[in-house]
């Protein structure tokens, strides 16, 4: 059990090592194999699993919205860790999947504290396409280190459903949820001083059709954004990691990169536009050295190289190993699920958590870049604490995490033509009231909290699978 007296300091006192305690994940029950999805959209082999580098694709049925994910991943957390409600004094979502234009998906969460009494809980929702998540994070991380904070632990929940119109993009949806518990102690550390934002206002991707669950896309330029995004802060945050540094900052400083993931293989080509980063940086002597055979792109400019596929091919192929070592590891739950928007990133933490493991990761210094569409960026990084031994915070969070591959197992695979067939129903039922949800119950996960109807005035009400205990 957490004990909150052991997890934050006297109070008026500055709480050290603010960070992520500890984290749950969930994923839908079922997904769509993308080589079964290839034949059947007709496509090139390959297009789906090589050319975007997704295995398989989790997707919910019209049982769950956003609301009773939200449900799942907090009940989850809270009885997985043993943590008490009482002990939450802040809670923000941060999710894209809108079901009201005013009653946030934190209100739903609250019937969960009924029981416990408590309703002093400050936050709300945190909205700007993938980027939310993030937001509600560093929301939280200030509170505790603000004023405001009474000791008690910060909950930042991320979620979304992400699907697609028939086509192109409809491969690149999934769905999930993920909640972190935020205070003190942790052992997982956001570093201070170093994070770099860049925002601006860009119609890449967005969702101006309120009665629509499919976004309007510009797959071009929403590639330039992120890639863009990505140049502007990985350098500022270079420069202020910099400032305490003689040596010039760069990828070989980082155990692990983590990105936000729309497919894996735009994650790749980003470990490998790091490496462009820090060539085009470089002296003529360290490019001589560390970058041998690529003189013909020393007077490259970046803004000039979002398509450009012959410097792609090169920084791709020099970067391999840093791949393989540093943001690999991060990328099973995003092959195996699909981009689940908000979660995504974090999701990328969890696979990196439970690949590698408590003792490897201890004392690592791991960068994230978080990414949303509109669009708004941050590069920040967290520091893992130096004990990874039995017992200590690091290990028991890394634990807590076991049960997520062996839950992927789990999963049923649902033939194409089914997919699409569920994919219709949600399509054709969006917002409708009065609804009774069709999807079976069989398939979810023990303890999965599920949409049971929707009533003439638009109001949800939600019930939980039944369950004995938390065997995954």
């Amino acid at each position: 059990m957490l004990d909150r007296g052991e997890q934050y300091t006297k109070m008026g006192q500055w709480p050290a090592d603010v960070g992520i305690v500890a984290m749950e994940l969930i994923f839908p029950s079922q997904y769509v194999d993308q080589a079964e999805l290839e034949a059947y959209d007709k496509v090139a082999a390959g297009k789906y699993t090589v050319g975007l580098g997704q295995a398989c694709m989790g997707f919910c049925t019209d049982r769950e919205d956003i609301n009773s994910l939200c449900l799942t991943v907090v009940w989850r957390l809270m009885e997985r860790n043993s943590i008490s409600y009482s002990s939450i004094g802040r809670l923000e979502v941060g999710t894209e999947t809108i079901l009201d234009k005013s009653k946030s998906v934190k209100t739903v969460l609250m019937q969960l504290f009924e029981e416990s009494g408590n309703t002093d809980i400050e936050g709300v929702d945190t909205i700007n396409a993938c980027y939310g998540g993030t937001a509600a994070l560093f929301n939280s991380v200030a509170w505790v280190e603000s004023s405001a904070w009474d000791g008690r632990f910060a909950l930042v929940v991320a979620a979304d459903i992400a699907v697609y119109a028939k086509g192109n993009a409809r491969p690149t949806g999934g769905a999930g949820a993920i909640a972190m518990l935020v205070g003190p102690n942790a052992p997982l550390v956001l570093e201070r001083g170093v994070r770099a934002t860049h925002m601006r206002h860009v119609y890449d991707f967005y969702k101006p059709d309120l009665m629509s669950e499919y976004p309007t896309v510009d797959g071009k330029l929403s590639i330039q954004c992120y890639l863009s995004a990505l140049d502007q802060c990985y350098q500022l945050f270079c420069s202020k990691i910099q400032k305490h540094n003689e040596e010039r900052f760069g990828l070989k400083h980082l155990d692990a990169v983590l990105f936000h993931v729309p497919y894996c293989k735009l994650v790749q080509k980003s470990l490998a536009r790091l490496m462009l980063n820090d060539f085009v940086r470089a002296s003529e002597e360290e490019r001589s050295i560390q970058y041998p055979g690529l003189g013909a792109f020393k007077n490259v400019k970046l803004e000039d190289t979002y398509f450009d596929r012959d410097i792609e091919k090169a920084f791709m192929t020099l970067s391999k190993s840093a791949f393989e070592e540093k943001t690999q590891p991060s990328l099973l739950v995003a092959n195996q699920v699909g981009n689940m928007y908000t979660p995504s990133l974090y999701g990328g933490l969890v696979s990196l958590l439970i690949s590698r493991g408590a003792q490897e990761l201890a004392g690592k210094r791991v960068a994230l870049f978080s990414y949303g569409s509109g669009f708004a960026s941050s590069m920040f990084s967290l520091c893992v604490s130096l004990d990874g031994n039995p017992g200590s915070p690091l290990k028991r969070l890394v634990d807590n995490l076991k049960h997520v591959k062996p839950q992927l197992e789990l999963r049923h695979k649902i033939p194409p033509e089914e997919f699409n067939s569920i994919m219709e129903t949600r399509e054709n039922n969006h917002h409708k009231a009065p609804y009774t949800p069709q999807g079976s119950l069989d398939v979810l996960f023990p303890g999965t909290w599920y949409l049971d109807k929707v009533d003439e005035m638009h109001r949800r009400s939600y019930k939980q699978v039944p369950h004995n205990g938390l065997s995954t």
